[in-house]
């Protein structure tokens, strides 16, 4: 079976039964480039989240290490539907886009994403769901550090950087609202969010392009819709690897499309 994405195909691997009685409206979709090391807590993660009516795609985006063994493993033992799908145009847009309009094609209506260094905590996918039932287009949720990674001090320091990128965002001058966006900015992490099937197809998806993403994205959406919204419930604990391959300075640069990071590349 082979799933079409825009710039080529996409192998897939389906695990464990699925039909269209059991499909779940809502689908989570999680990009991964060589994560073998931390793919299997962000999959544990997923299983441990309180409502666990949703299907999982893992779009392994040219990983040369065991990504992609390791979902098909997990989709053994996971209580729900997995799909394993590849991705050979590196780029984080383009494992997001292609999985996406898979689980579109197949009948998804609610779209969720995470990354595979990340941990969504236990009320995630049910905070997604009631924020999109409710009318929300797209939904943001909030970022914290690891605590596998920092201590108390490291994730308020986090936290801090965060609230600073936020309001930097809502003060840039090519974010305001005289050029064209029907909403206010607000700080979008592609690792934390939610979006309707409907709206996704109608702002012409993520673009298919390596990271940075979010805001190219959160800014297409805010051209189309003012239904965006920040859901609390909605709890991801990042990794801050960019952060320190990368320094403050760096990036910020790298989220303003300003120059890579120290070594060149995004180590996601």
């Amino acid at each position: 079976m082979r799933a079409k994405s825009r710039t080529g195909t996409a192998g897939e691997a389906r695990v464990g039964a699925v039909d269209g009685a059991r499909a779940s409206a809502l689908w989570v979709v999680v990009p991964a480039h060589q994560e073998a090391a931390r793919i299997e807590a962000t999959l544990d993660a997923l299983a441990g989240q309180r409502d666990r009516d949703f299907t999982l795609v893992v779009v392994d985006n040219a990983s040369t290490d065991g990504t992609a063994a390791l979902a098909r493993d997990f989709a053994r033992r996971a209580p729900f539907p997995v799909h394993v799908l590849s991705e050979p145009d590196k780029g984080v847009g383009c494992a997001v886009d292609t999985g996406f309009r898979y689980a579109i094609g197949r009948g998804a209506t609610l779209l969720a994403r995470t990354d595979a260094d990340c941990l969504p905590r236990p009320g995630w996918t049910a905070g997604a769901r009631g924020a999109l039932r409710q009318g929300a287009g797209l939904v943001c949720g909030r970022i914290d550090a690891r605590r596998d990674e920092h201590g108390p001090l490291g994730r308020a320091a986090f936290r801090a950087l965060v609230r600073l990128a936020a309001i930097f965002g809502r003060i840039r001058p090519a974010h305001r609202r005289r050029h064209g966006y029907l909403a206010p900015y607000r700080m979008h992490a592609g690792n934390n969010m939610a979006i309707t099937a409907a709206l996704y197809e109608a702002v012409g998806g993520m673009p298919r392009r390596p990271s940075p993403t979010d805001r190219l994205f959160l800014n297409r959406v805010r051209r189309h819709t003012a239904a965006i919204v920040h859901a609390r419930a909605m709890v991801v604990e990042n990794s801050t690897r960019r952060l320190r391959a990368y320094g403050i300075v760096g990036t910020a640069r790298w989220y303003l499309d300003r120059g890579p990071g120290r070594n060149g590349e995004d180590p996601r």
